[in-house]
């Protein structure tokens, strides 16, 4: 323990701070570089088609999403329909917009495997607003 000591220390933990998988992702931008988004938070997409996830046990419910192509990159990706006859207002080809769940580091949320996105508006409108009937759905 020299009174160069600290130098020494300090270069040693940058080297070996690069063994570190979650440094290593965060420095290099890498969860940006595979996902999806690009690093946005929102994106919009065409709906290609609408299907049913069984949930993760113990639940036993049949979950409504759809796949969704993006319009930015054409990447394809499943997406969560939340709310109650949400699906209905869903139809294919519509322009939807979707956002993360919000499931711990990137990964899928409670009970639905696989799927880490959710839609929020079907052709420029909130699903909220559609679901609890305060507007109608739009004419594309």
């Amino acid at each position: 323990m020299g009174l160069k000591n600290a130098l020494k220390k300090i270069k040693t933990r940058k080297k070996f701070r690069w063994k570190d998988s979650k440094y290593k992702v965060r420095t290099l931008n890498l969860f940006a570089k595979s996902d999806p988004l690009e690093g946005a938070s929102q994106a919009k997409g065409i709906v290609l088609s609408k299907f049913q996830k069984e949930a993760a046990q113990p639940n036993s419910a049949m979950r409504k999403c759809c796949k969704v192509q993006l319009t930015k990159n054409g990447k394809t990706v499943g997406a969560f329909i939340p709310g109650n006859l949400a699906q209905k207002f869903i139809d294919e080809h519509d322009e939807v917009m979707i956002e993360r769940i919000g499931g711990k580091q990137g990964r899928a949320k409670g009970d639905i495997r696989g799927i880490r996105w959710q839609v929020i508006q079907v052709n420029d409108q909130p699903l909220s607003r559609l679901v609890s009937g305060k507007i109608e759905k739009g004419r594309r």
